[in-house]
């Protein structure tokens, strides 16, 4: 098994006369367009993540203190993404790497930027992805993660 099978449980591998990710849905194999890899995925997450921690230390003063203020990174990590991947097609951590969030057919709506960052929120849905590169969370609402 290849590092581009880990995690690709509920695709395989690439079908018959495929020869890499993205290509069954019509993207180009490499540069902007192309389908994003797990390594700039991963940074921008973390991006994110780094930066709402940092906004909720100011608006708590310091460290949580209690268990309702140990969420409020997740509450601003989850404002963040669904609002500039809504209005702007990626956030802010995808925009540094060099991402972006699309609807495979259409543009994404609030409540499907909404809905794909509650799944990336319950981790487990971001770690499983099909033979395209495409999570569960990516899945569930149509849309696709490019290298912009």
């Amino acid at each position: 098994m290849d590092r581009a099978d880990v995690g690709s449980w509920i695709g395989g591998p690439l079908p018959e006369g495929h020869e890499y990710r993205g290509e069954r849905l019509g993207l180009p194999e490499e540069g902007p367009g192309s389908m994003a890899g797990t390594g700039r995925r991963a940074a921008a997450l973390l991006i994110d993540w780094l930066a709402s921690y940092v906004i909720a230390l100011a608006l708590m003063g310091g460290l949580p203190r209690t268990a309702a203020e140990s969420f409020l990174t997740m509450g601003i990590f989850f404002v963040e993404v669904t609002i500039l991947t809504w209005l702007t097609g990626a956030s802010f951590g995808q925009r540094l790497v060099g991402l972006r969030v699309g609807g495979r057919t259409r543009r994404l709506g609030l409540v499907g930027c909404a809905l794909r960052t509650a799944l990336i929120c319950l981790v487990i849905p971001p770690l499983i992805w099909d033979a395209d590169g495409r999570g569960l969370h990516d899945r569930a609402v149509d849309s696709l993660v490019v290298r912009a």
